[in-house]
C-alpha cells in the first residue's frame, strides 16, 4: 500500500505541476470554449486574481506531492480545487470528466492514507 501511495502522490504532483507551469508559461493553447463554460471562463479571467491563485496553490501542492513533504497540508489545500475541477467538468465541460474524477479520487485516496494526521482536527 505504501508503494501505491507514492505512485498516486507523484502522479497527482506531476499533473498539478504540468497544469500550473503550462498556465504560467502559456505552454499550451487555450482550448476553444462555448456556451456556459465560455461565460464561466470569461468570469474567471475577469476576476484577475482567481486563476493565478488557484494555479499557485496547484504549483505548491504539486511540489509538495512530488517531494513527499507537507503532503497532509497539500491534501487539504488542493481538495477545494479538485472539487471545483470535478464540478466544472461535470456541469460545463463533460469531456474532461474522466481526468477530473481520477484527480478527485486520488486526492481522496491520499486523504485516506494520511488520515492519522487529520484525526486530531476532528476530536474535541
Amino acid at each position: 500500500m505504501k508503494i501505491a501511495t507514492i505512485i498516486v502522490r507523484v502522479l497527482i504532483g506531476l499533473l498539478l505541476l504540468f497544469a500550473s507551469i503550462s498556465y504560467f508559461f502559456h505552454l499550451m493553447p487555450e482550448p476553444e470554449t462555448t456556451g456556459n463554460f465560455k461565460a464561466f471562463n470569461v468570469g474567471l479571467m475577469a476576476s484577475t486574481y482567481l486563476m493565478p491563485l488557484a494555479k499557485s496553490i496547484e504549483l505548491l501542492c504539486g511540489i509538495a506531492f512530488i517531494t513527499g513533504r507537507y503532503v497532509t497540508l497539500a491534501n487539504i489545500l488542493i481538495l477545494p480545487i479538485t472539487v471545483n475541477i470535478l464540478f466544472i467538468n461535470y456541469f460545463l465541460a463533460p469531456e474532461g470528466l474522466p481526468i477530473a474524477i481520477l484527480l478527485f479520487a486520488a486526492n481522496l485516496f491520499l486523504i485516506y492514507r494520511y488520515w492519522n494526521n487529520y484525526k486530531s482536527i476532528f476530536t474535541p
